[in-house]
This record gives C-alpha cells, structure tokens and sequence, in this order.
C-alpha cells in the first residue's frame, strides 16, 4: 500500500484477541472496538496497517491460535512489514512466560517493533513496568479459569450438559445444557445398539455403516457446522472403525445419563488433559430422552467382549505372551498369532505376523515381518540366559565393554563441531562485553546504546548455554551406564536358567523386541514352504540397559 506525498515508511500487523471471558466483560474490549483503537492510533501515527489478524474465541492462555501462528508465517514472507500492534498485552497473551518472550525477544530479535497502545508498552523503549503487566494477566488468566472450573462444576452437579453434544444427540434450542435427540444420528446410534446386541461384532457393525454411507461422528459434526462442501469435511475419513464403535457401545449418555469431569487440564495454560479417577466423576441419572432401552445397553455390553473371551477359552486358540512387547521393525506394528492347525499340530504351523500386513489394515505394511513363534521363543531364551550364566567377573566385562562403546560412540561430529562453536562464541560475548564496559565509562559509547547491546549479548548468552547444557546433556557418563547395568543385573539373581518362558520372564527382563523381515540372497527366488536360507534380525530390548551390544566374554581387565 502507497499514499502518494505521505512516504510511509512504518508498516504493520495489528492483532486483535477474545476471548469467552471477555466477551462477558462487555462492549469495551470487544473485537469492533479493539479494531476502531488500533486503527485510530495507526492513522495519529501515521503507520500503515498492511493486514488484520484475528482470534475471536480463542484463550490468551496458550499461542497455538490460527490468527497468532497466521501472523507469525506472514512476518516470515513480507518483509515489509515492521511493527506489530495490539489494543494491550493482554491481546497479545496472558502466560507471563510466552508474552515476555513475544514482546520482549522474538519480536524485536527480528526486527520487528511490538508496540501495545493501551499498557504504553514500546519494544524499542524500556518497560520497567512491563513484567508487572505480565505478571497480572497471568494472575488474571488463573483467576478465570478458576472461576470457569467452579461454574463448570456446579453446571455438572446439576446435571446441565456443559460440552458439545455427543454422536446421536443435539442441544436443545430452548436450553443449551440440555440434550434431545438429533433427527439423523439418534437413528444410527439404535441401529448400532440393536447389532451389537444381536450379536454382530464392532467390525461388522463399522463396515456396514460405511458400506451405507454414513458419515461418521467426526465428518458428520464437520458435515452439521460447515458443509459437506467445506475443506474440513473433505479432510474427514468417510469410513466407520471399531474402537468409535466401541466407545458409542460403551456410553451410557445414551441411557439417559450425564456423566462429565471424566478429564481435566494440567493447568490453565495447557490443552492437554489427563483421565480423573472414576469415583470423581461427575454422574447425574437421567438428565435427558435416552435413545436405548437399559436392556439393549446391557445385553450390548455382554456381547462386546463375549466374542473374544469365548474364542481365548477355546483350546485350540493360541495364546502369545508377546503381546504389548513384539513389534515389526518396518512399520512398528504389533506382531499377531498366525498361522493354521494342520492335522493337529498347532505350535509347528504357529506364526507371529505384523498386524499391518492384512488388507484391510488402513495403513498396510510395505515389508511386513513374520517369524515362527517357536523360533522366536529359542532365540529368546538363548539370549536370556547366555546372560544369567554369567559370572561376577564377566558381568563386570561386559558393562566395562559397554561403557567403553558409550564413550567411543561420544556425539556425533557436526554436533561436537556446534558444542566447540557455541563454546567460542562464548568466550568472545565475555571479550566483547567487557570491551563495552570499558568504552561506556571511557565515554566512548552512549550509555544507552551500551544497554541495548549488553542486553543482546546477555539474551544470546542465555541461548548459548541453553544449547551447551543440551548438548553435553546427551553424553551418557561411564557413571550411567555403569549404574543401568547394575540394575539389569540385580534382576539376573531371581533366575539361574530358563527352561521354558513364560509371561512373567518376559516382562521382567524385556522391555520391547523388534523384528525385522527375512532377508533372502540377491536374485533368489522364493516359493512358500522353500527350504532358501534366510537371515532375520531381531533386535532385544531389555530393561534399564536397551538393547544389548554383541561383546565377546573373557576380555582383558
């Protein structure tokens, strides 16, 4: 943007931010009147606002807002723009830390002026008051969202529905807390209540709703709100699976019921949440038209997990005590019971299989692993107890040797070549910061000036030893490694030798296995049931050391 005769030379982002809570302190600081206080500071100061970015809705108590993170991708492309304002520094955040960092580093470490009309708050001027002012609205931010716990907790133990509608549900027009049945999803929830308890599997019940053509709940809420036409909508998978399935199956909203506080915050400024116990749920019975009869849920219920716990009690079923333990290298995937029962031999024909090897897994496996589980079973127990045979001596070998690869294996060299250049940057901040004392009271530098660059230097000294103790961080001291193998080897005194293993074994010693394919000879051709020779690595994880180095025994001392 060009006036013509004005030459403007200061160009700028203005920001504008609110939120639910200040949306009920009134018209004063709402959006409207936060744009007519930028826009008219901006045309008294002659500065030309080159765009607007806006949260309306949006928490001061975290950054990750679409208009904040618009801002800052645009600041990187237009280079142009050099000042960035808001109504007060409130707008721009209210988490003392990240405002201060904002305002008071990353804005002006890249040129850009940050200026907050109403705190007087100038990020090229000094802000004595200025970590009072963040101070105050983080004070502010835990004040709210206090009282925002102790309204919600109130709403909950009324019974009033606080959170957005469940799947088979809408808000009642006439009362926000209150659930009545939408007209769309209501029917597909019964149907799914009524199949399950007829006895039809969680798959099933997915591939015949996608097969349908049902949206399910995420695309639909995208569906209700924007559009089948909005980009969201197209980004939403229009296939069911059976964990959502599982989760509708197991809700007892749909009896009628308000169950809330099943979560909550960290902290006020933290999305994520952690699960609360269940004696400290919030349960109101019910609150609203329940879509499934009591006897439907149950008999749902029975059937949920009665197909797999009738099918483990079968003889014939294989039952790996890798679960939660074996995984594919290639994908990361789980490793599954496989294989056939032929004339009555189970354990010959019995495989571990990545479980993304299937068709129908949603995200199939390139390279999928599979390893007979006898063999695996062999190799397990070769390698446990070549290490509960090992006497005193040879346990100490083996961690010297271990720790003499740690200190071998040091930091990679472009990380030691950052370590040695952070170290000489160092150094010469301390030369340089002592030369501008000395020309400041030699009164060869402005004072001020002299401020500003000692500042400079102070914040990327700070940064410097940031990245020093990072990096040295990451060495693992012969103490480390020493104490690790100290702890694998106490658990070594419960077992001398292991015959056959079991669940408990593996838990107590291993942490992870992975697997990786079978590896046949270049230009081989291989037919099922071939006798080719193969190679197949697996890699063992065991408690506190990982995975361990292939050492030899009888090492000097």
């Amino acid at each position: 943007m060009k006036v013509s005769g004005m030459g403007y030379q200061k160009m700028a982002y203005i920001y504008l931010r609110l939120s639910n809570e200040d949306r009920r302190q009134g018209e004063s600081g709402s959006i409207t009147n936060q744009r007519k206080i930028l826009e008219d500071y901006c045309h008294q100061n002659n500065i030309v606002i080159a765009r607007e970015f806006a949260d309306d809705d949006y928490s001061g108590g975290n950054f990750n807002r679409p208009g904040f993170q618009e801002l800052l991708k645009a600041l990187d492309s237009d280079k142009r723009v050099n000042m960035v304002i808001t109504k007060d520094l409130s707008r721009l955040g209210r988490d003392m830390s990240e405002s201060s960092y904002y305002a008071e580093r990353f804005f002006p470490e890249r040129g850009i002026r940050y200026v907050a009309v109403y705190d007087n708050f100038d990020s090229d001027e000094d802000n004595f008051l200025a970590p009072f002012q963040f101070a105050i609205n983080d004070v502010y931010l835990r004040d709210s969202s206090k009282k925002v716990k102790t309204a919600l907790h109130t709403m909950m133990d009324r019974g009033e529905y606080c959170f957005r509608a469940p799947y088979g549900y809408r808000k009642d027009p006439d009362d926000n807390h209150k659930l009545i049945p939408d007209e769309d999803s209501a029917p597909v929830v019964r149907r799914i209540f009524s199949m399950a308890a007829q006895g039809d599997s969680t798959w099933a019940i997915a591939e015949a709703l996608s097969e349908d053509g049902v949206y399910p709940p995420l695309k639909y809420r995208v569906y209700k709100t924007e559009g089948l036409n909005s980009g969201n909508a197209d980004m939403m998978s229009d296939e069911w699976n059976n964990t959502t399935v599982k989760r509708i199956l197991k809700n007892p909203v749909y009896l009628g019921h308000t169950m809330l506080g099943k979560s909550k915050k960290l902290s006020p400024k933290s999305d994520v949440k952690r699960p609360v116990p269940q004696e400290e749920w919030r349960v109101t019975l019910n609150t609203h038209e329940p879509l499934v009869s009591s006897e439907t849920f149950d008999q749902a219920a029975r059937n949920l997990g009665k197909r797999r716990s009738d099918y483990m009690q079968l003889e014939h079923v294989r039952k790996s005590i890798y679960g939660g333990i074996a995984y594919c290298a290639c994908c990361g995937g789980a490793m599954c019971s496989s294989g056939t029962v032929h004339k009555g031999e189970r354990e010959k024909y019995w495989f571990l299989t990545c479980l993304n090897i299937p068709k129908r897994s949603k995200n199939p496996c390139s390279d999928g692993a599979r390893i007979k589980y006898e063999v695996l079973n062999q190799v397990v127990c070769q390698e446990l107890n070549q290490l509960l045979s090992l006497t005193e001596e040879e346990k100490r070998q083996v961690t010297q040797e271990a720790i003499r690869l740690a200190e071998d294996a040091g930091l990679p060299a472009a990380r030691e070549k950052r370590l040695e250049e952070a170290r000489q940057r160092l150094r010469a901040i301390d030369s340089m910061t002592m030369k501008l004392y000395e020309d400041m009271y030699a009164g060869r530098l402005e004072e001020d000036r002299a401020h500003r660059l000692l500042k400079k230097y102070r914040d990327e000294s700070d940064e410097l030893n940031e990245l020093i103790q990072t990096i040295t961080q990451s060495r693992r001291s012969a103490e480390d490694v020493r104490r690790t193998y100290d702890q694998f080897f106490a658990l070594t005194e419960r077992y001398t030798h292991v015959e056959q293993l079991t669940r408990e074994i593996l838990t107590t010693f291993i942490d992870r296995i992975e697997i990786e394919p079978k590896r046949y000879p270049p230009g081989v051709k291989v037919y099922a049931r071939s006798k080719v020779p193969y190679e197949q690595k697996i890699h063992i994880y065991y408690k506190f050391i990982g995975e361990k180095p292939e050492i030899p025994l009888n090492l000097p001392a």
